[in-house]
């Protein structure tokens, strides 16, 4: 029996067996591809932490680079009030944490990863917030004076180039580094300004010029966060 290929029949049995072909197909390559994209997610954040040690790496470096220079069997979790919580520092997933909206504040887990650098220890605080236009994060490391920051590295999903996506340059980054955190043991707030008189207070950076949404961003996602760790470490 011929098949009349001009049938709506037809036509509509061809699209569902299209359909059904190519959806099979990107499941499937769906499903080939995760194993490769957790290894690129767990590449690059191992990048973000070297960097904020000021460690350069690649992605073909990063995995070796890494476990010369943090101390996994230091590096911990802690809760909300600064108490150390059991589980694997690494594995915990800071974003998904800020997006679930239905989890306490006092249930998110807090990754502490530690570094030696040249016989001096680092304690890196990884971070996320929310910018102008999508999610934004970073790692500050601290001294080993549990006080003032060596380094910090920042990035962004999707900010607007020129201005709010300046979080990630250097010149924005170096300003963090001597800053401190706390005084006395007392937690500080750390303040982005728009004024240009971040260079010359304490615990005050300059903003991004026409990002400033962003950059409130950036200090509310450091005030919600260090806080919690200055806890841990006046303990």
């Amino acid at each position: 029996m011929a098949v009349n290929k001009d049938s709506n029949g037809y036509t509509f049995l061809f699209a569902i067996i299209l359909v059904a072909v190519v959806g099979t197909s990107l499941a499937s390559l769906s499903v080939g591809l995760k194993p490769r994209q957790a290894k690129n997610v767990e590449v690059k954040k191992k990048m973000d932490i070297l960097g904020a040690i000021k460690i350069e790496s690649t992605r073909k470096t990063a995995t070796e680079v890494y476990s010369k220079y943090i101390l996994s069997d230091e590096c911990l979790i802690i809760n909300d009030l600064g108490e150390v919580v059991d589980g694997d520092a690494f594995k915990v997933d800071i974003k998904k944490e800020y997006r679930d909206k239905k989890l306490p504040v006092t249930a998110r887990n807090y990754p502490l990863y530690v570094a030696n650098i040249d016989g001096s220890k680092k304690y890196i605080i990884p971070m996320v917030g929310s910018g102008l236009w999508g999610p934004i994060w970073g790692y500050i490391a601290v001294n080993e004076d549990k006080k003032s920051i060596f380094g910090a590295v920042f990035d962004h999903k999707t900010e607007t180039p020129g201005l709010g996506a300046e979080i990630k340059t250097a010149a924005f980054q170096k300003q963090f580094v001597n800053e401190l955190i706390s005084d006395n043991g007392t937690y500080k707030k750390m303040r982005i300004v728009k004024d240009g008189s971040g260079s010359s207070k304490e615990f005050t950076v300059d903003g991004i010029t026409g990002g400033t949404i962003t950059s409130k961003g950036v200090e509310e996602m450091l005030d919600r966060t260090v806080q919690v760790y200055v806890n841990y470490f006046n303990k």
